[in-house]
């Protein structure tokens, strides 16, 4: 089973999309237990891809047995495996807080939901552990269709709206994802990613045009995915019109998956040393740290002026996405380990975050964030987990959040150039932070409570929410011990 194991993680899901309308029919409520029990398989799948990459190294996978460049190639290294394995924890921990949730927001439509969850996770897992460019672009495909749908089941009319502009951005993103793709195939005759990357000093050598715009056409495709600052028109109004149980599975995974393929095309396909000694390409990486630093600060001061908590969560996730990019672009080991461990830390702050607004809004339907005096005496477990990720995403230490900006600010400083600016801009994001925060919590603790008793979440959604917040605080106890897997995963990239 160990040496089928990057296939299954793939099969698993799509069996299960295919298995629950039938379960439907059947028995409705028994849906979330297949999807629990599908998602557990995964998890363990993953965990054993681990123990397998660290005493045996990179997995390669041949499908029907045929050997790359001529046939379909899974490949599990140490990003990919990092991935597979936050995909899944992540999922699995939103699949069981989703029960109650579904059931409050989209009554009668269990079946879909479910059907629609297994395959969006699907295209998520297919991503990260896919070889071959084409395979790439179907997957995330399967996963951007899935998350329109998903988007489209929310709040009637603006939901449908909010599904309906992803839907066309996300397409003109998918059409410029695949034409890199065809440029890249027509000037090396090759998908595979390993293959394609061998290939291409060459192919520059010829044709450096259409390298060039194939590079092109990848970065501003995949950032429109990553909703990167300007291209994030899609992001604020699909996460806050989507359920909410959505609007967590999407901030916590959908934009890491895109900051995922980011960094394997950018790193794998045309391989960093190529990037950086080619002039025509070079100033790529200073560009994407200039607009990640744009972003880290605009999408804070939009975070500011929002008064709908779900509304403030997004624009706070267009600001992250921007440390991310920001890591990338400083294209130096210590400044994308920063970002690398960002897209880990963000999966279980946002998550978190998400997942205790969900419950606030299924225990009292409030979303305004005037309307949270005193909400914390009410649901004070709730709350505790909505501070920890808050303080997180502040960087307060010895919180998760606290340890990947340092490490981008050491990456600023470690550039000896005029990046060094930038460190200044993640410390003042960190004051941003705070003042949409502290707002949030001040009223949460410390505002008069017109709440005379205790009405916590449901146990199976405040669960959930309390292990993404443990998880923020021992993801920066245990940094020293997560450290040398990120630093492995670098090693490899460079």
């Amino acid at each position: 089973m160990i040496q089928h194991s990057p296939v299954l993680v793939v099969i698993i899901p799509l069996v299960t999309a295919f298995l629950i309308p039938l379960m439907g029919l059947l028995r409705k409520k028994y849906c979330i237990y297949l999807s629990v029990l599908s998602m557990l398989s995964i998890f363990v799948i993953a965990a054993s891809i681990v123990t397998s990459l660290v005493s045996s190294g990179t997995i390669h996978y041949y499908l029907g047995g045929w050997e790359p460049p001529w046939g379909i190639e899974y490949v599990i290294d140490p990003l990919s495996s990092f991935m597979v394995i936050l995909i899944t924890f992540i999922s699995l921990i939103i699949v069981v807080y989703s029960r109650r949730s579904v059931e409050k927001e989209l009554p009668n439509n269990e079946v879909a939901f479910y059907t629609l969850f297994m395959l969006l996770i699907t295209g998520l897992l297919g991503i990260v552990v896919t070889g071959d460019l084409f395979n790439l672009y179907v997957f995330l495909e399967i996963a951007s269709l899935t998350a329109y749908a998903l988007i489209a089941v929310g709040e009637k009319r603006d939901a449908l709206v909010a599904s309906f502009n992803y839907l066309i951005i996300g397409t003109i993103a998918a059409c410029f994802i695949l034409l890199g793709i065809g440029f890249l195939y027509m000037v090396t005759g090759s998908l595979n990613m390993a293959d394609v990357s061998t290939r291409l000093p060459e192919a520059y050598g010829q044709y450096p045009k259409v390298v060039l715009a194939a590079l092109a056409f990848f970065v501003v495709g995949l950032s429109i995915k990553v909703a990167l600052f300007p291209l994030h028109l899609w992001l604020p109004n699909a996460y806050t019109h989507a359920p909410s149980t959505v609007s967590a599975l999407l901030a916590a995974l959908m934009t890491k998956v895109g900051a995922y393929v980011m960094i394997r095309i950018i790193f794998t396909v045309f391989g960093f040393s190529f990037i950086t000694q080619i002039t025509d390409i070079a100033p790529l990486m200073d560009i994407l740290s200039i607009v990640g630093a744009l972003a880290i600060i605009v999408g804070a001061v939009f975070a500011i002026s929002q008064t709908d908590i779900k509304r403030m969560l997004a624009y706070s996730s267009v600001s992250q996405i921007g440390y991310i990019v920001l890591g990338i672009g400083l294209s130096n080991p210590i400044g994308l380990t920063g970002g690398i461990l960002h897209i880990l830390h963000h999966a279980f702050m946002k998550g978190c975050l998400f997942l205790a607004v969900g419950a606030i809004i299924y225990r009292t339907g409030i979303r305004d964030i005037f309307d949270f005096q005193g909400i914390g005496r009410k649901m004070p477990y709730t709350m505790l987990a909505f501070s920890i990720a808050a303080l997180s995403m502040v960087g307060i230490p010895p919180l998760c959040g606290f340890f990947s900006k340092w490490f981008l600010v050491l990456g600023a400083i470690e550039s000896k150039s005029w990046k060094v600016f930038f460190s200044l801009v993640i410390l003042s994001s960190s004051l941003l932070n705070a003042g949409y925060f502290f707002r949030i919590l001040e009223r949460t603790w410390f505002g008069e409570s017109p709440y005379s008793q205790r009405d916590e979440a449901p146990i199976s959604m405040l669960l959930p929410t309390l292990t993404l917040a443990a998880g923020c605080i021992l993801l920066g106890v245990l940094i020293f011990v997560s450290h040398p897997f990120i630093v492995s995963i670098v090693d490899t990239l460079f």
